[in-house]
């Protein structure tokens, strides 16, 4: 039962992925939550960050934001990365990670999601059979409704890091 809730990895931050291993294996696109994945929750996009998507943009990877937020704090962060993105997204509904893909010419096979959240990022993903990056929150101050989110994704990963042995 909680399997469906298992990201394919679970990795300290963007920053521990390799994306030039991902690259080489052949996958094409990255998914991308914005807050708490990229930037902690509301900041704009650093130094750091905007170096990050160069790189993939050096590599010849597309990639896409996806967010549940709303298009004035989605637009500036892509336009500053200089992304497709999807704002309102309604994650876990399969439709717009759906449409991300196909704003980069990708699918399932050759893409890939990157997200901080079990229930929405990770869960919205492996509904529509992508694999799964699931990374620590950048910062512990978050919306209420998130924090509350937060003491169930603690059992899901008890029992995913238990299955992972």
């Amino acid at each position: 039962m909680l399997k469906r809730f298992y990201p394919d990895e679970y990795l300290d931050s963007v920053y521990s992925i390799n994306f030039d291993d991902l690259k080489k294996k052949g996958y094409k696109g990255v998914l991308f939550d914005i807050d708490n994945t990229l930037v902690p929750h509301g900041a704009p996009a650093d130094k750091r960050i905007k170096e990050f998507f160069a790189h993939l943009r050096e590599l010849g990877m597309d990639y896409c934001l996806i967010s549940n937020n709303q298009l004035s704090r989605v637009k500036p962060f892509a336009d500053a990365v200089n992304a497709k993105f999807i704002e309102n997204a309604h994650k876990p509904s399969g439709k717009n990670y759906k449409a991300a893909m196909n704003m980069m010419n990708c699918d399932t096979t050759n893409s890939i999601f990157v997200g901080d959240q079990i229930f929405t990022d990770v869960y919205g993903a492996k509904r529509v059979g992508m694999r799964t990056i699931l990374v620590k929150p950048i910062h512990p101050s978050e919306e209420i409704q998130i924090v509350l989110k937060r003491r169930l994704e603690k059992i899901v990963l008890f029992f995913y890091k238990r299955s992972e042995k």
